[in-house]
C-alpha cells in the first residue's frame, strides 16, 4: 500500500468515522515489525466489530504465538463498521491490517476465527472488501490462502465453498506445523494446490475440495468420501496434552477504546465433564485439562504488570468446576487486594457456589451474579442433564443476598426437547421464588434495589450434542413462549430479555447445515446482510429472500428431525467424542435419565481414545 493512502486512512478517513479508536492499531502491547526478513504475513480476521473481537482470548493467545516467530508478522482485522465501510468503498480503499496499515490481499494468509453462525456474511464481506476472492474456486497463485478455526468450523460445511482449509481443534501447536508446512512449500516454489496437499496431512487440517459430497433424492446426504489419495476419511481434531506447557502470552493489547470484556482474562482449564446435552462447547473441548495454581499465578503477575487492568476473570466453561478454585481465588485475592485489583468469577455453576469465596471477592468489588438454571423445571433439568436442583438455586442466590447482593441474571432456553407450556411457566415460578429469598433477608441487611434479570435464549441444535438429531421449533412457538413470560415476569424488580426467533431459525439453520448453504450466504450478502447478530442490522427479509433465490427450504435444515442414522453434514469429522456415546445420551434425554459428572466416574464418551489429549483424570 502508498505511504500515502496509509496517511490518507488516518488523517482523512477517521476523523469522520463514529469511533476512530477501532482502527487505529497502536494500542498499548500492539506489535508493530519491520518487513525486512519477515518471510510470512497473517491477517487474524475476527468477522465482527473491534469491540467483540478485542474481547476473544483465542485472538490475543496466536496473534502473541504467531509474532513470537521472528518470520511472521500476524496482525489483526475486524469487520469495518458500516460508517468505517461505506468511506473506505467511496475512496477505493481496500480492508487494511490495523497494524500496518497495508491490504490484505498482499499476505500470505487470511484467518478467521469463527465463533457464531450469524457472522458468516461478514466473511463475505470482508473478502470482498479485501479485494480477495470470495470462492476459493476463484482463486489463483499468489492469492491468499483463505483459513478458518474456532467451534463453529466443527461443522465446517456452509463456509466449504468459501474457505480453502479449517483447522480443527486447538491451535497453539497445529498453527506452527501449518506455518512450518508454508515455509518448506514456499522455498520449494511450489503450485497453490500442492499446498492445499501438504497441509491437509497436518492433524486437524480438513481441505473441503479434497471430499466429495453426494446426496439422496429426499435431500439428505449420501456420502462424504476423499477424492485426493492420502487424504483422510475422518479428520482429527487437535488437542494440547498439558495445558501447562501450552503458549500463553504474558502481555496483551489493551485497547483504546471500551470492548466488550475488558480485563485480564486467566484460563484456568479447558474441557467440561458435566455433558449437558445441548452444550457443544462441552462435548468439542474435551477433555479437561487444568493449568496448576502456580503456572495460574506466575501469568497473572505477568499480564497484570503488563496490561494495568484492574480486574482479572478466571476464564473457563464452568469455573466453579476448577479443583483449585478457591486456592487460586486466595492466592490472587491476598496479592492484589491491596491494589484494588478485582476478580470476577463468570461461569459458575449454581452447584459450586462458595459462600466463603463470594465473601473474599466482594471485599475488592462487588458485582452481579449470573446463574444458568436452563430450564424451568426438574424434568426437564433432567432432560438436559443440567444435574442441578431448584434448591441448589434459592441456596446459591440466597447466600449472595445475605452478604449483600441485589443484581442476579439468570439463563434459560426456550424450545428445548419435549419441552412443554408448563416447563416455560417454571421459568416464571423460579424467577418469584428467588425474588422471595431475597426479602427473607433482614431490611436493614439487605442489598437494596432487587434486579432479577431473566434471559431466555431460543434452543439451536448443535452439531457433535445428543441433541443434534432434534428439530428446533418454530417460530411462532417461541413467540408464544415468550410472550406468556413477559406476561408473567411484569412485576416490578424483574426484568425480562429474549432471543429474536428469526435470527435463532438462521442460526439452527448454519448450525447444521451442509454445502450447499455457501451459495445462500453470497446471495444473502448481496442482498445487503451483515452483522447479522445486530439487531439494527439484521435482515430477515432479506435472508428469505436468498433462500428463496437459491431454491433451498430454511425449514429442511432448522426444523427437521433427524434419523440416528442419518448422514450428516459433520461425519467426517472426529471431536474425540464418539456416535455411539451420543446416542446413548440422546435415548437418556428422552427417558429423562441423568448421567453423571464423568470426574466421578468414566460415562465412556470415548475421549480417551483420542491419540492425542491424554487420559481423562
Amino acid at each position: 500500500m502508498d505511504l500515502n493512502i496509509k496517511d490518507y486512512i488516518y488523517d482523512k478517513l477517521l476523523p469522520k468515522v463514529e469511533r476512530p479508536g477501532r482502527y487505529i492499531g497502536t494500542e498499548w502491547n500492539s506489535i508493530h515489525k519491520a518487513l525486512e526478513g519477515i518471510n510470512i504475513r497473517f491477517a487474524f480476521c475476527f468477522p465482527d466489530s473491534y469491540e467483540v473481537g478485542m474481547s476473544h482470548l483465542g485472538m490475543k493467545i496466536l496473534y502473541h504465538l504467531l509474532n513470537d516467530q521472528k518470520d511472521i508478522y500476524c496482525e489483526r482485522v475486524f469487520a469495518p463498521w458500516p460508517d468505517m465501510e461505506s468511506l473506505m468503498r467511496k475512496e477505493d480503499i481496500k480492508l487494511f491490517a490495523l497494524e500496518s496499515r497495508d491490504y490484505i490481499q498482499d499476505f500470505d494468509f487470511v484467518g478467521f476465527t469463527l465463533q457464531y453462525e450469524m457472522s458468516y456474511t461478514n466473511i463475505i464481506n470482508m473478502l470482498d472488501l479485501a479485494g480477495v476472492p470470495k470462492l476459493t474456486s476463484q482463486r489463483r497463485e499468489g492469492d491468499p490462502f483463505v483459513v478458518a478455526g474456532g467451534p463453529c468450523a466443527y461443522n465446517p460445511e456452509p463456509l466449504s465453498q468459501v474457505i480453502d482449509f479449517f483447522m480443527l481443534g486447538e491451535g497453539e501447536e497445529q498453527m506452527l506445523e501449518v506455518m512450518e508446512v508454508y515455509r518448506q512449500w514456499k522455498v520449494k516454489g511450489m503450485k497453490r494446490e500442492e499446498f492445499l496437499e501438504l497441509v491437509s496431512k497436518v492433524r486437524g487440517v480438513y481441505v473441503p475440495s479434497f471430499y466429495d459430497v453426494s446426496y439422496n433424492e429426499d435431500n439428505t446426504i449420501k456420502s462424504i468420501m476423499p477424492n485426493k489419495e492420502g487424504v483422510p476419511e475422518k479428520v482429527k481434531k487437535r488437542v494440547i496434552k498439558d495445558l501447562n506447557k501450552a503458549y500463553f502470552p504474558d502481555k496483551i493489547i489493551v485497547p483504546f477504546i471500551d470492548v466488550v470484556h475488558d480485563r485480564i482474562m486467566l484460563e484456568i482449564f479447558r474441557g467440561c465433564t458435566r455433558g449437558c446435552r445441548f452444550c457443544q462447547a462441552g462435548m468439542i473441548y474435551r477433555p479437561v485439562r487444568e493449568r496448576t495454581v502456580e503456572e495460574l499465578f506466575s501469568i497473572a503477575e505477568k499480564l497484570v504488570e503488563s496490561s494495568g487492568y484492574e480486574e482479572i476473570s478466571l476464564s473457563s466453561l464452568s469455573t466453579g468446576d476448577y479443583s483449585k478454585l478457591s486456592e487460586l481465588a486466595e492466592k490472587l485475592l491476598s496479592e492484589y487486594e491491596k491494589d484494588r485489583i478485582g476478580l470476577s468469577l463468570p461461569s459458575l455453576r449454581i452447584d459450586s457456589i462458595s459462600l466463603k469465596l463470594l465473601q473474599e471477592v466482594q471485599k475488592v468489588r462487588k458485582t452481579g451474579l449470573t446463574f444458568a438454571p436452563e430450564a424451568g423445571s426438574q424434568r426437564l433439568r433432567d432432560v438436559i442433564n443440567k444435574n442441578v436442583t431448584e434448591e441448589d438455586l434459592i441456596n446459591s442466590v440466597g447466600a449472595a443476598f445475605d452478604l449483600g447482593y441485589s443484581n442476579v441474571k439468570l439463563y434459560f432456553m426456550i424450545g428445548l426437547p419435549t419441552e412443554t407450556m408448563e416447563d416455560v411457566e417454571g421459568i416464571a415460578d423460579l424467577g418469584y421464588k428467588v425474588m422471595e429469598r431475597y426479602y427473607q433477608v433482614p431490611k436493614n441487611q439487605r442489598g437494596k434495589g432487587i434486579n432479577i434479570t431473566i434471559s431466555t435464549s431460543c434452543f439451536v441444535p448443535k452439531p457433535f450434542t445428543p441433541f443434534q438429531w432434534e428439530p428446533q421449533d418454530n417460530i411462532e412457538a417461541m413467540r408464544e413462549k415468550q410472550k406468556h413470560l413477559q406476561k408473567m415476569l411484569r412485576k416490578k424488580g424483574f426484568t425480562y430479555n429474549w432471543h429474536d426467533p428469526n435470527l435463532s431459525l438462521l442460526e439452527a439453520v448454519f448450525a447444521r447445515g451442509d454445502r450447499r448453504l455457501s451459495k445462500v450466504l453470497i446471495r444473502a450478502w448481496e442482498l445487503g446482510c451483515k452483522f447479522d447478530g445486530w439487531d439494527e442490522h439484521f435482515k430477515y427479509e432479506a435472508w428469505l429472500q436468498a433462500f428463496e433465490d437459491c431454491g433451498i427450504e430454511p425449514e429442511f435444515y432448522a426444523l427437521r428431525k433427524r434419523e440416528l442414522e442419518e448422514v450428516l453434514p459433520w461425519s467426517h469429522i472426529d471431536v474425540g467424542v464418539t456416535k455411539k456415546y451420543l446416542k446413548s445420551e440422546y435415548r437418556k434425554a428422552l427417558k429423562g435419565e441423568t448421567t453423571r459428572d464423568c470426574r466421578t466416574v468414566c460415562t465412556g464418551c470415548g475421549i480417551n481414545l483420542l491419540e492425542e489429549g491424554g487420559v481423562c483424570k
